[in-house]
Protein backbone atom coordinates (compact mmCIF):
# COMPACT_ATOMS: atom_id res chain seq x y z
CA UNK A 1 0.00 0.00 0.00
CA UNK A 2 1.13 3.51 -0.77
CA UNK A 3 -0.14 6.86 0.48
CA UNK A 4 1.28 10.24 -0.44
CA UNK A 5 3.92 8.53 -2.56
CA UNK A 6 5.28 6.60 0.40
CA UNK A 7 4.90 2.90 1.19
CA UNK A 8 2.75 1.99 4.18
CA UNK A 9 3.40 -0.80 6.65
CA UNK A 10 1.80 -4.10 5.67
CA UNK A 11 1.71 -7.74 6.69
CA UNK A 12 3.75 -10.01 4.40
CA UNK A 13 1.48 -12.93 5.32
CA UNK A 14 -1.69 -10.99 4.43
CA UNK A 15 -0.16 -9.77 1.15
CA UNK A 16 0.85 -13.32 0.20
CA UNK A 17 -2.69 -14.54 0.87
CA UNK A 18 -4.17 -11.79 -1.32
CA UNK A 19 -1.80 -12.51 -4.22
CA UNK A 20 -2.51 -16.24 -3.97
CA UNK A 21 -6.14 -15.61 -4.87
CA UNK A 22 -7.64 -15.69 -8.36
CA UNK A 23 -8.74 -12.04 -8.21
CA UNK A 24 -7.04 -8.92 -6.84
CA UNK A 25 -8.77 -5.60 -6.22
CA UNK A 26 -6.71 -2.47 -6.85
CA UNK A 27 -8.01 0.84 -5.53
CA UNK A 28 -6.53 4.07 -6.87
CA UNK A 29 -7.67 7.36 -5.37
CA UNK A 30 -7.02 10.29 -7.74
CA UNK A 31 -9.61 12.63 -6.28
CA UNK A 32 -11.40 12.87 -9.65
CA UNK A 33 -14.72 11.32 -8.67
CA UNK A 34 -16.06 7.78 -8.90
CA UNK A 35 -15.17 5.40 -11.69
CA UNK A 36 -14.67 1.70 -12.21
CA UNK A 37 -12.90 -0.56 -14.69
CA UNK A 38 -12.22 -4.24 -15.14
CA UNK A 39 -8.81 -5.38 -16.33
CA UNK A 40 -8.30 -8.93 -17.58
CA UNK A 41 -4.79 -10.29 -17.45
CA UNK A 42 -3.09 -13.66 -17.41
CA UNK A 43 -0.62 -15.71 -15.44
CA UNK A 44 2.85 -14.41 -16.25
CA UNK A 45 4.63 -16.44 -13.60
CA UNK A 46 8.05 -17.88 -14.39
CA UNK A 47 6.50 -21.34 -14.80
CA UNK A 48 3.92 -20.07 -17.31
CA UNK A 49 6.52 -18.29 -19.42
CA UNK A 50 8.87 -21.27 -19.24
CA UNK A 51 6.20 -23.77 -20.32
CA UNK A 52 4.77 -21.62 -23.11
CA UNK A 53 8.20 -20.52 -24.29
CA UNK A 54 8.72 -24.00 -25.69
CA UNK A 55 5.88 -23.68 -28.22
CA UNK A 56 6.60 -22.78 -31.83
CA UNK A 57 4.12 -20.92 -34.00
Amino acid sequence: MVAGGRPLAYSEAEASAIFAGSEITVIVGLGLGDGEATVWTCDLSHAYVDINGHYRT
